[in-house]
């Protein structure tokens, strides 16, 4: 079994802990589809736990289910003892115990070196926990003055251990994500909601194969161009002796490579939980109606390729954390009556950051991308002054070709991690990506373009 396991990874050229990795991330797609046969919604619970926990095993070896036990466990304490601030409790304890596991295993080395653990599994475990103590925290306050998502999300009362565990472990989602909510799982589990027996259910296998589909052709590309674009020719001299647009040029190259690799992972991922039931999120409104499957969405593809801003970035990439980190922080920082600021942003970046490691390429991604958000804004606004058709489409193309330049430039640190390489990639082009959007900050305190003209019709509304 080993030779084959061996074989098998040399010929699709990954090691051996990537394949057993992959094996079972694929294999997340039929256990997902057997799920859908299991009567009753506490037999339901056992199969996710059980499953999520075995397919874990097989990947990571038995003390990733330890790993998982210790953010469980401490979520599901602070809940039953002080569920007035088992939220912040769960917040800080949750994250603590991640970091000490990023710090302790050095995932990031890891990964660029062919290895994987279970930090990945575990980073969407913690976003799972902390979501449910909070929404259980919620639970406590009067609907009025309540944000939407939090009257949707809140749970009254104390999820049973049981249902904790499914909820937590439950496979199609454990691995990669996506994030979900208690309440959303609860539902899909008792057959209630939108996936009561009364309502017709749509099929989810032409969503399923799409996705399926879809992940092949990434595979396949990433395949592809990996060995065309490695990140070790940063601090090599032949990269050096490259003119400013050649090494601009391969910065996007190693940004738009990288990126299909997750869009593989993401595609699998949408493919467990579309055809368990549980990605369904309802219907369209066009006639006849369609189901939608947003709930298994992480990523756009043609959003994140083809986006006109970096404003829009967070809302077809990383899509189910992006709503994590929206609901769960950056919409927690805003006081009443104010509007949301830079420091909102920063701090929503920053702690997506320390979700991911504590690596200064992380750290510095993180930061470059809210200050690369924040100088699209300010284009955007430029744009909306003006009631030019030509110069709103200079406008609209600008930020397209700024978001392309910039996030490319920015990406080169989330994938080379380390603080060496990551100054030597940004420092080869100049910096252009740092300084571009900062000096958009800066001009926008000089140049404040006046609100964009409104009709009598608005202004009477």
């Amino acid at each position: 079994m080993d030779l084959d396991m061996e074989s098998m990874a040399s010929a699709i050229g990954v090691s051996i802990p990537v394949l057993r990795f992959l094996l079972c991330f694929v294999a997340t797609i039929p256990v997902s589809f057997l799920g859908r046969f299991i009567p009753g919604a506490c037999a339901r619970h056992v199969y996710s736990a059980f499953t999520g926990a075995c397919l874990s095993y097989l990947s990571f070896g038995f003390s990733s289910n330890l790993h998982f036990l210790v953010p469980m466990l401490l979520g599901y304490a602070a809940m039953v003892l002080d569920r007035r601030r088992c939220g912040v409790i769960t917040f800080f304890l949750g994250f603590g115990y991640l970091i000490g596991c990023h710090v302790y295993y050095m995932s990031g080395d890891a990964w660029k070196e062919g290895g994987i653990d279970a930090t990945g599994a575990l980073m969407v475990l913690t976003l799972k926990v902390i979501s449910c103590a909070i929404n259980y925290n919620d639970g406590l306050l009067k609907e009025d003055g309540l944000r939407e998502a939090q009257k949707n999300n809140r749970l009254l009362k104390l999820p049973s251990l049981i249902e904790y565990f499914g909820y937590c472990l439950c496979c199609g989602s454990h691995f990669a994500g996506p994030v979900y909510e208690m309440k959303d799982y609860l539902e899909w589990t008792e057959r209630k909601g939108i996936w009561a027996k009364s309502e017709k259910g749509p099929s989810p296998y032409g969503a399923t194969l799409r996705a399926l589909m879809q992940a092949a052709f990434c595979m396949g590309l990433y395949v592809y161009l990996a060995p065309h674009f490695p990140l070790t020719i940063f601090t090599d001299p032949i990269y050096q002796q490259w003119g400013f647009w050649k090494r601009l040029g391969y910065q996007y190259m190693c940004g738009f490579t990288a990126r299909w690799k997750y869009y593989f992972i993401w595609s699998i991922s949408e493919a467990a939980v579309i055809i368990s039931g549980l990605g369904f999120s309802g219907w369209t409104e066009s006639s006849p109606p369609k189901p939608k499957w947003d709930r298994a969405k992480n990523v756009d593809i043609l959003g994140v390729e083809l986006a006109k801003s970096a404003v829009t970035l967070p809302l077809v990439w990383n899509i189910q954390v992006s709503t994590w980190l929206r609901y769960y922080v950056y919409e927690r920082l805003i006081q009443n009556g104010k509007k949301p600021g830079f420091f909102q942003l920063l701090a929503t970046q920053t702690v997506s950051a320390v979700w991911h490691g504590l690596y200064p390429g992380y750290i510095i991604f993180f930061i470059q991308s809210a200050v690369m958000i924040a100088g699209s804004r300010v284009l955007y606004r430029w744009q909306q002054a003006t009631s030019n058709t030509l110069i709103k489409k200079m406008f609209v193309f600008m930020n397209f070709a700024y978001t392309l330049l910039v996030l490319n430039y920015s990406c080169v640190g989330f994938m080379v991690l380390s603080l060496r390489e990551t100054l030597a990639s940004y420092g080869s082009v100049c910096y252009i990506g740092t300084i571009l959007p900062i000096v958009l900050i800066l001009l926008s305190y000089i140049i404040k373009p006046a609100k964009p003209v409104r009709s009598k019709a608005q202004k009477e509304e």
